[in-house]
């Protein structure tokens, strides 16, 4: 007997993963040209047509529901535009092309160019509101920590579970000034800091690593970041939890008005539904996570991560590339660079 079962669209095909990574590859490649030239905007604009080219011959009918560019006003794949070949499976993508431009200008570790896609209307719609308090952890805290016993509390039931004193736990936490009193309470238990500058989504997965010193991520970083590190932790087994924090009047009573609970914790399950969602990054600049992308006479080695939550399964990818037969075919020039001023 003939089967005739056909394939359910929506059902996430696991090779989609492999499309996705040469989709951040191809940003990280496009990226790499501009890192340590002091250019944001030149970085992540070239970073962000590359992705964009890559993108649309991705067999998925997706849209664009997290992105970067109004927050920023950076170049951008807007909120709302559709992606992908018009084939296959309806999906939402959160793009950021390049977590950590001012690491990329400046070339600081932990830049990442990075791609979460999941089941279409799986992923939180934050509205207006571009900042979220955060905290986030790996698997063997996911259970113990709550958002709203405070900074001491949460710290001293992640020792009780590390086994250690409060002081052997190590917190990330972006360096802003609005962390001042975070800082603070952190300091008055003991517990150590790791500061970063930016890249907080690279801050959230060390959080997650069983390998990390990072213990937990806290504090308060871009909505969009919590979004797509909430799609890499549900792959981890970690878990996010947030609370929507307007920067003024104007952005709160925006998100009154689009019906936002301003008190409520959002989980993991709240910011990206369901089990089966894609995470990929690339490394821009070398860090903690991942290699940055390094040229050589004819080519370039990326390295990726790929993560499944459905399987849990965590692949990381090295690859090299031969620009020369990328040059063939690609729609990306992945051998341009910026030009030098006296040319």
């Amino acid at each position: 007997m003939t089967n005739t079962r056909t394939r359910i669209p929506q059902d996430l095909d696991r090779n989609l993963a492999l499309d996705l990574v040469r989709v951040t590859e191809a940003a990280a490649m496009a990226a790499g040209r501009w890192v340590g030239r002091g250019d944001k905007e030149g970085g992540d604009g070239a970073a962000v047509d590359a992705m964009r080219k890559l993108i649309n011959s991705i067999q998925m009918r997706g849209v664009v529901v997290i992105g970067e560019g109004e927050k920023d006003n950076a170049p951008m794949l807007f909120n709302g535009e559709q992606v992908g070949d018009g084939t296959g499976p309806e999906v939402d993508v959160a793009v950021d092309p390049v977590d950590g431009t001012t690491l990329m200008s400046k070339g600081m570790p932990n830049a990442l160019a990075v791609l979460a896609v999941s089941e279409r209307g799986a992923m939180f719609d934050p509205s207006a509101v571009f900042y979220m308090e955060k905290l986030a952890v790996g698997p063997a805290y996911a259970d113990v920590v709550d958002i709203n016993a405070g900074v001491a509390d949460n710290l001293r039931r992640i020792a009780k579970v590390k086994g250690t004193d409060v002081s052997e736990v190590t917190v990330c936490v972006l360096d802003r000034s609005r962390h001042a009193d975070l800082v603070a309470q952190i300091r008055r238990t003991g517990a150590g800091i790791r500061f970063i500058s930016d890249g907080d989504i690279a801050g959230s997965i060390a959080a997650a690593r069983g390998e990390s010193d990072v213990d937990v991520l806290m504090g308060i970083g871009g909505t969009p970041e919590g979004i797509i590190s909430a799609c890499a932790l549900k792959c981890m087994g970690g878990a996010m939890q947030a609370k929507l924090w307007p920067r003024d009047a104007e952005e709160r009573e925006k998100a009154l008005a689009a019906g936002h609970d301003l008190d409520r914790v959002l989980g993991t399950d709240d910011l990206v539904t369901g089990d089966n969602c894609f995470f990929v990054a690339t490394g821009v600049t070398s860090g903690d996570l991942l290699r940055g992308v390094r040229y050589r006479a004819g080519g370039a080695y990326t390295q990726s991560i790929v993560m499944r939550s459905k399987s849990g399964t965590i692949r990381v990818i090295d690859s090299y590339h031969r620009l020369e037969k990328l040059a063939l075919y690609s729609a990306v020039d992945f051998d341009g660079r910026p030009l030098a001023e006296h040319e």
